[in-house]
């Protein structure tokens, strides 16, 4: 494999360009209530539900109450917070040379990927994606960190963009390893 220093400067670690689709901020929010909904309704239904059929100490039920308290008010603060976040942070870019990302939330993290070094390109659309028309695209490098993965895209851009990175990979030299 032959890497010329021009190349080198082209994947130097910097910030991608382009946001993940709005729609993301809807799908993430919406995964989030699926998670916090049940979470938050399982202490209350058995506070509401064990005092017919039993007799419970009334510390358990107060303590059923704070629980579903305390955990649809977490739910709600990580639905209305974090899919905004996750939206400011989450970019993508994809150039001549390499795959860009930033994601994370709490944990925030920038990738590159040079071309030489992709493995596979693979989409994924979930049954909640699909409602929402989004699609990730995932980049198997050999690192050691694992596979980049691009959430948030509009499935017909995810398919677009899987398509010119396996174009790119096929003409870059490098055995990928």
């Amino acid at each position: 494999m032959t890497t010329t220093p021009a190349a080198v400067a082209a994947t130097v670690l910097r910030p991608p360009r382009h946001r993940v689709e709005r729609r993301a901020i809807a799908w993430w929010t919406t995964r989030t209530l699926l998670v916090a909904v049940p979470a938050a309704a399982a202490p209350a239904a058995a506070a509401a539900v064990v005092p017919e059929f039993a007799q419970p100490p009334a510390t358990l039920v107060t303590a059923l109450w704070l629980a579903a308290a305390a955990l649809s008010t977490a739910g709600l603060a990580v639905a209305g917070a974090m899919p905004l976040w996750r939206f400011r942070v989450h970019r993508w870019e994809v150039t001549d040379t390499a795959v860009y990302t930033a994601a994370g939330w709490l944990w925030q993290e920038w990738r590159v990927a040079p071309m030489s070094r992709i493995q596979t390109v693979d989409t994924h659309r979930g049954p909640l994606q699909r409602v929402f028309g989004l699609a990730d695209v995932t980049v198997t490098t050999a690192s050691a960190a694992g596979p980049i993965t691009v959430e948030g895209l509009d499935s017909g851009q995810a398919e677009q963009v899987a398509a010119e990175l396996t174009e790119a990979t096929e003409r870059t030299e490098g055995d990928a390893t």
